[in-house]
């Protein structure tokens, strides 16, 4: 049963953290970002799903080699809050930047995206930890599906405004293009630095902070290779990690693909836009809905079904030709994209030693990127080979399914 007043002053800042950093994951990564490569900064769509697999690529890596060693420093010194403060700061005024470049700026811009992603990537390490420090383990899969919810309803909040700054420019006194696209990124980077700040002031750290040193810092490097030794020991955790490896890179390939699949299908702008605005709207109670039912049933139920769903989505969508199955593969994807996350996120916790939750989190971080390095280079890859886009879907089956399999085997306990 769920606890009487669970939902706490800082179960909800920590919650409201994804309301504050989904705007940039959906309002620019998915959105805005992707439409500007194809209409604003280059006009090849061709070319700008090439440019944004290897930006991708490239901002997944970076995190992939450094959120382990962010992770130790995290637990050592008792920083999660100043890490997760600081590298948001970094990816919202990298944001703002993007609406401050010139259309010519075609390399000044990826630079920042690069910066602004990689400051969204690694601070989620730090906020994903502190899940620990704000419920207990039994309240993992509620608590963590309802901050996934509050993310999307705070995305499509900001999304809609933008959707209607496109619509109707006039509305808010802005002419061109490059006016709406530079309000859309500057709005994004002051909502993320707004709602990060409950965060930061209302959830308490169960480590107390300790002096951190160069001589720390070079310590971290060298705990590594004891974090590696130390997972080994585990081998749950390794079977899950290599299950989520493969389903989540499917799972953040076709959420941050969608709008340029779309594009080289040939539909409009604003049908996309607003096809995942209504997809981010359904998510909002479909992954509330789904941590109660997480609760009751179980965390492994739920993600299986999640990702069958999206195995459907990738067999659908290679013979997708119409603008209205594009709106109703969203909604699908609507309904399970948070389930597969926030779900992913509570086995993991429950499953990990939480005194190093930081540590074992930024090795989850870590994983989570490398599945991202894979998804968005054989994007990259397929439209250097092909101008077919059905060759990504068609690439991404065999990671749900395999995905699933090696799910089966992780062994989850039941703990208060």
């Amino acid at each position: 049963m769920l606890e009487p007043g669970l939902i706490t002053k800082k179960v909800f800042s920590w919650a409201l953290y994804d309301w504050a950093n989904s705007a940039f994951a959906l309002s620019v990564m998915a959105v805005l970002f992707p439409l500007a490569l194809g209409s604003y900064w280059n006009s090849n769509h061709v070319t700008s799903t090439f440019n944004l697999g290897w930006v991708t690529f490239a901002s997944s890596l970076v995190v992939f080699l450094s959120a382990p060693v962010l992770g130790v420093l995290a637990d050592k010194g008792g920083y999660r809050r100043q890490f997760l403060f600081i590298l948001s700061m970094i990816g919202a005024l990298a944001t703002i930047g993007l609406g401050l470049i010139s259309q010519d700026d075609l390399i000044i811009a990826l630079c920042f995206y690069l910066i602004a992603s990689v400051g969204f990537y690694s601070s989620i390490i730090f906020y994903d930890s502190l899940l620990v420090d704000v419920t207990k383990p039994k309240n993992f899969s509620f608590v963590s599906n309802f901050g996934y919810s509050l993310g999307y309803l705070g995305g499509a909040i900001l999304l809609s405004l933008h959707l209607w700054m496109f619509n109707s420019p006039q509305t808010f006194g802005l002419v061109s293009a490059k006016d709406v696209f530079s309000f859309a990124f500057i709005s994004v980077g002051i909502w993320w630095m707004f709602f990060l700040l409950p965060a930061i002031f209302f959830i308490p750290e169960t480590c107390k902070s300790k002096d951190l040193s160069n001589n720390s810092i070079r310590s971290a490097y060298k705990k590594l290779k004891l974090t590696l030794e130390k997972i080994k020991q585990y081998r749950n955790i390794l079977i899950f990690l290599a299950a989520y490896w493969l389903y989540i890179g499917g799972v953040n390939t076709v959420i941050f693909m969608a709008v340029n699949f779309g594009q080289r299908l040939g539909f409009n702008d604003n049908d996309l836009v607003l096809a995942l605005l209504i997809s981010n709207f359904i998510g909002f109670p479909a992954t509330f809905l789904y941590g109660l039912i997480a609760h009751y049933l179980g965390a492994k139920k739920g993600l299986y079904l999640a990702l069958f769903a999206y195995i459907g989505v990738c067999l659908w969508a290679i013979q997708m030709t119409e603008i209205k199955e594009f709106y109703i593969l969203s909604f699908i994807i609507g309904v399970f994209q948070g389930a597969s996350q926030g779900l992913s996120r509570s086995i993991y916790a429950t499953i990990i030693p939480i005194s190093n939750s930081g540590e074992f989190f930024g090795f989850y971080s870590m994983v989570t990127k490398f599945a991202n390095v894979i998804g968005p280079a054989l994007v990259a890859i397929a439209a250097t080979i092909s101008n077919d886009p059905e060759w990504v879907l068609i690439s991404l089956i065999p990671m749900f399914i395999i995905g699933c399999f090696i799910l089966s085997f992780v062994k989850i306990s039941n703990k208060n």
